[in-house]
This record gives C-alpha cells, structure tokens and sequence, in this order.
C-alpha cells in the first residue's frame, strides 16, 4: 500500500518541479499601437537586458542603452524610448519620432 501512494507521488512531483521552473522564467509582453499606425510587440525577460520586438513581421533586438530617465533600447535603426512615466516613443530609420502607447 505504501509503495503505490510513493508512485502515485512521482508524477505530481514531477509537475510540481516543471511549473516552478516555468514560473522562475519571468518574462513580460507588451502591445504597442504608435501614432503613425505602427504596431509591434516587445518582449522583455527577467535575465536579458534587451528588448526583443517583433516589427512590421519580422524580429529585432535592441539593445539596452544608457538613458537619463527610464529606459532606451537601439539596434538596427530603431530606438525605442520608454520614461519611468511610461512614455514611449519609436523612432525608425528616415520616420520622425512617433508616440506609442501600449495596448
């Protein structure tokens, strides 16, 4: 009787470990619509300091950058700027700056 309450427990052990460790990869994903019609979404994970956008389909990575208030990302010619108010502009190769807010 013993033995089959120990088996039955493996299973569930088991589960208990791979969410924990799914929970432990935090990651957060956000919806942008810009002024200019422009619409991407931004990945951003707990252990990597880059911002991973998927943008007019295809995907990019910016890195992060040294920024006065809040956080800037560049890379490929796209510069993503978000304040520690939660502005946030884009600016991509010859476009002007274009106001974006999350969706």
């Amino acid at each position: 009787m013993n033995i089959r309450k120990v088996a039955s427990l493996g299973p569930a052990l088991l589960l208990a470990m791979i969410g924990s460790s799914a929970a432990s990869a935090q990651s957060a994903f956000k919806n942008y619509r810009c002024a200019d019609g422009t619409q991407f979404t931004a990945g951003f994970f707990q252990y990597d300091s880059r911002a991973h956008l998927q943008l007019g389909g295809k995907p990019v990575t910016l890195a992060k950058r040294v920024a006065l208030s809040g956080s800037r990302y560049t890379g490929r010619g796209i510069t993503l700027r978000i304040t520690k108010t939660g502005v946030t502009t884009l600016r991509q190769a010859r476009r002007p700056v274009t106001a974006c807010e999350q969706t």
